[in-house]
């Protein structure tokens, strides 16, 4: 039996039906025509030689409902950058690439940093929020979606299902987020699994009747990377420069839009990608790094929204997120007992001790720099501090893609 529940506060709208592909593709093909889609592909070098963006690459070539692709790519050098321009070329979509570590992009990065205008380093967020200000610059697109380059299972159903509900006149939602289960002869998504799902249930367990924990908790596979949204959010919402975008994203989401606006849509049956490692009792890298910076992200977030947090409280999380993390591990092992799938107990609870470590460190680090912000400005303040940005963005975009 299909799943159709719905939990939560936000909408939720299930993969019920897996032969309506090309109804839906050519309800988009009518859709854009007053709502045409800029799809972003943040991308490093590394995935140019990878198994899985040479067969994103193979399905965009099919996808005639997409009016513009901009591919953005971090840490990029020179003749890598020659080497991603030939890669891309194949692609019958109006094609950019942003170069973002550019030398004419580069100019534009003083430019922010003279108006107090803090962007952070190469990194996926920053790379996202060029991207999103390229596309807002040259205003031919009216909805942007955004996917990950590591996808091995992607098809063209997937793109589909997470523009639908944004283009469709009718649905009309703001913004759409993905979700997915993610398993193969074993359970993966341990990020959500394991850390984010039990900590922000313990979370709602120390700070109760909290709407942005109810709010996170609605969502199936909060630390998802694709999801769509329209031009008008795009020019509001601020973007996370470190390793906690998905959720702080989620965070602005949450300020901007009303959540009747909002929906998650189920992009596929299963889903896998590169996976990142998590090294025991090293959380300086990896999943780690990413477990450091949600953490303080969601606790930047529910102080901004008045709660208060008492410097002994990471005692008292680490001892509640314990408790549910492992609650999680043994429902985790029946669930995969009943579905004959691998699964190592011992290896997911040592995967709970070394989270709980990096919450202990984004705790501190939360106390340490309370008013940090890792946050991006948005794109209205930037169009306000320099009005000419939009034309000198694009004009730059143009100048390092003449790179010979």
């Amino acid at each position: 039996m299909s799943d159709f529940y719905h939990n939560g506060e936000i909408a939720t709208l299930h993969l019920l039906k897996k032969d309506n592909l090309d109804q839906l593709e050519k309800d988009l093909r009518i859709f854009v025509k007053d709502k045409p889609i800029a799809l972003i592909l943040p991308s490093i070098y590394d995935e140019l030689r990878g198994e899985a963006l040479p067969r994103i690459i193979d399905v965009l070539i099919d996808v005639d409902y997409i009016d513009e692709i901009v591919v953005t790519m971090g840490r990029t050098n020179n003749e890598e950058f020659k080497e991603a321009k030939e890669f891309f070329s194949k692609l019958p979509q109006r094609l950019n690439i942003v170069w973002n570590t550019g030398p004419h992009l580069e100019k534009l990065y003083n430019l922010l940093k003279k108006s107090n205008i803090e962007v952070g380093e190469d990194g996926k967020g920053r790379s996202v929020w060029m991207a999103m200000g390229y596309i807002l610059s040259c205003g031919n697109a009216s909805v942007i979606a955004l996917h990950d380059c590591d996808i091995l299972t992607y098809d063209r159903g997937l793109l589909a299902r997470l523009c639908y509900p944004v283009v469709n006149p009718i649905l009309d939602y703001e913004y759409c987020k993905g979700f997915y289960a993610r398993f193969s002869d074993k359970l993966y998504g341990r990020a959500v699994r394991l850390f984010v799902v039990p900590l922000v249930r313990s979370l709602k367990i120390l700070f109760s009747n909290i709407d942005f924990l109810e709010f996170i908790d609605s969502f199936r596979y909060p630390l998802s990377g694709e999801f769509c949204f329209n031009i008008d959010l795009g020019r509001n919402i601020r973007i996370p420069s470190d390793w906690g975008l998905e959720v702080g994203l989620l965070g602005e989401i949450y300020r901007n839009c009303a959540k009747k606006r909002i929906c998650q849509s189920e992009l596929t049956d299963r889903y896998d990608h590169k996976h990142q490692p998590l090294i025991e009792g090293d959380i300086t890298k990896g999943i780690g790094k990413m477990s450091i910076d949600i953490t303080k992200s969601i606790l930047r977030t529910l102080t901004g929204s008045g709660v208060v947090i008492l410097p002994d409280f990471d005692r008292t999380l680490k001892s509640a997120y314990l408790r549910t993390a492992l609650d999680f591990v043994a429902k985790y092992a029946h669930d995969a007992e009943i579905n004959e799938l691998e699964y190592d107990r011992h290896e997911e609870e040592s995967m709970v001790d070394t989270f709980v470590k990096c919450i202990i460190q984004g705790v501190q680090e939360f106390f340490d720099f309370p008013l940090d912000s890792p946050f991006i400005p948005n794109w209205n303040r930037v169009f306000t501090a320099i009005p000419d940005f939009g034309t000198r963005l694009i004009k730059a975009v143009d100048e390092d893609a003449k790179n010979e």
